[in-house]
């Protein structure tokens, strides 16, 4: 059937109608006919049970076939048709089912006739599995009840529950951190402060608590911060290094002092929010903790005997150089510094005009209540960017001293301002001076920067060499090493690849002092000082 748009005339197709006596070609010639026979053939009863029969099989939702009837139905329809109609000219159509029928070959290519009426169907729900849990993923079922296979098995001899002592155990197979989080992980669980963790109090925190589903980065993130906070403060590392100092087997010669217990503490964690801290606001949150390495170096401090094999954060030596450091440049001993002791530091490598920034605390503020004074904390910090100029958190600490008006670029002019004291300083020490001109263009092919005359932070920590851009402009010594190409540093660079600017400084000198406590004991009238361990920076 067609419809024209424009006038709304309906026109029946003859050869839908599938009349077996009579031609489509007089049926289009005379178009009333078609309709007439529709209308009577839709008043046959034939029709109707038709009709119901579809819509019958429609609501049951079952496939639809109607060729059986349309057959009987046709055969029915032929015999009540008017004899004008069957008394036609011409020719009878060839029987539907002959095989050599042009009828029958485009009834083969066709689709199989089939009810308007199409079955509809209920559309099948998509189950979305659950990806929210407000309090954490829960364990799935099989890693859950090993979990509590273990927990039985400790908790079998001791049916009244364990102490802090017993505890480790546990943190250790069944909970898989580092024993030295035991006493912390103890006192979470214990809220009530009973001394005594039962069974069913380990269940409740570790499996109810959804704790097992967690990867590690976030078991220590929940088990260190405090409730309510979602960040990781300073005090909350204490406990866990308390414990360190009390169990590694390697800082066992620090028992009887703890005042240098006490320092270790504090730049072990100076060290980890310096690194991972990358905010600066002096709180590490869970984001910062797993982009770090933190979590690696815990476990790997909880399986070494030897703490300083550990260098990244709780090496011993590494924390006796910066000690050491500090110690030498407080001349009064009052546990700060101020710019007059600074500028002493490295043989007197940086400028003026540097320390001067530093102490405008432009870089950092300082945790020192004391104007015009470093505290320790602060000169950590410091120590630590100026020996590694390689690491993000020493450009991003540099870049800002050098970033005068703080718009986020370094200029030609800003770094002029700085180089002008180095120059002065060369030709003071009768060293052929390096014109500015020239140190620029070494500067912009080193970093190679995104726009011309200018320098941003994205452009310092794309290029390898940025570090050296910073000796070049404040410190004296590295920036006349650096020209000189030193082949002792070379060749330390390249027997070890994997360590660190810091890491080969912090050998160097714990080997420089270390000779000079044993050169000065010596002096003293102490024996055999040789072989005993360096404890202590005195």
């Amino acid at each position: 059937m067609e419809i024209d748009g424009g006038n709304d005339v309906q026109i029946l197709d003859p050869e839908l109608l599938q009349l077996p006596g009579l031609s489509p070609v007089s049926l289009k010639e005379n178009p009333h006919i078609a309709e007439e026979l529709f209308s009577q053939w839709l008043s046959l009863p034939e029709t109707g049970r038709l009709v119901k029969s579809l819509i019958d099989d429609t609501k049951s939702s079952t496939p639809v076939s109607v060729s059986k009837n349309c057959t009987s139905l046709n055969v029915a329809c032929g015999s009540a048709l008017p004899s004008v109609f069957l008394n036609s000219g011409t020719p009878p159509l060839s029987p539907r089912g002959s095989p050599g029928s042009p009828r029958f070959s485009r009834q083969k290519t066709s689709p199989s006739l089939q009810s308007p009426l199409k079955s509809v169907r209920e559309p099948k729900r998509q189950l979305i599995p659950q990806f929210y849990f407000q309090h954490g993923r829960p364990p799935a079922k099989e890693l859950r009840e090993q979990c509590i296979s273990m927990v039985d098995q400790f908790f079998s001899n001791y049916i009244d529950g364990l102490h802090m002592d017993e505890f480790k155990s546990i943190t250790k197979e069944v909970c898989k951190l580092p024993s030295f989080l035991s006493s912390v992980l103890f006192r979470k669980i214990d809220t009530s402060g009973t001394g005594i963790v039962t069974r069913d109090a380990f269940i409740k925190y570790w499996v109810d608590g959804h704790m097992l589903a967690m990867d590690v980065a976030s078991q220590i993130y929940n088990i260190l911060r405090q409730p309510g906070c979602k960040y990781l403060r300073q005090a909350d590392f204490k406990p866990v290094l308390d414990e360190l100092l009390t169990t590694h087997p390697g800082l066992e010669f620090l028992r009887n002092t703890p005042e240098f217990q006490e320092r270790y503490a504090e730049t072990v964690i100076y060290r980890i929010f310096y690194y991972i801290n990358r905010s600066g606001t002096g709180c590490i949150t869970l984001r910062e903790l797993k982009r770090g390495n933190l979590i690696t170096a815990m476990q790997k401090v909880d399986e070494e005997d030897d703490i300083n094999k550990v260098i990244r954060y709780f090496s011993y030596e590494h924390f006796y150089v910066i000690y050491c450091r500090f110690w030498e440049l407080d001349g009064d001993h009052d546990f700060l510094i101020d710019k007059e002791n600074l500028i002493k530091y490295g043989n007197h490598a940086l400028t003026y005009r540097i320390v001067d920034r530093i102490f405008s605390q432009v870089p950092r503020k300082f945790t020192s209540k004391v104007e015009g004074k470093m505290s320790y904390e602060d000169f950590a910090y410091f120590i630590l960017a100026e020996e590694d100029k390689s690491s993000e958190p020493s450009l991003e600490y540099w870049f800002k001293c050098i970033d005068l008006d703080g718009d986020g670029v370094i200029t030609p002019n800003e770094m002029q301002f700085f180089y002008e004291e180095q120059l002065h300083r060369m030709e003071c020490i009768t060293q052929e001076p390096v014109l500015f001109e020239d140190i620029l263009c070494q500067i912009f092919d080193m970093i190679k920067p995104e726009k011309e005359n200018c320098i941003t932070l994205q452009d310092l920590k794309a290029s390898k060499l940025s570090g050296n851009i910073f000796n070049i402009l404040f410190n004296l010594n590295k920036f006349m090493a650096f020209e000189t190409r030193d082949p002792f540093l070379i060749r330390q660079e390249r027997e070890n690849p994997t360590l660190t600017e810091w890491d080969r400084f912090a050998q160097r000198e714990y080997v420089r002092l270390s000779m000079e406590e044993d050169v000065e004991e010596v002096s003293n009238g102490s024996a055999d000082v040789w072989d005993e361990p360096l404890e202590s920076p005195f």
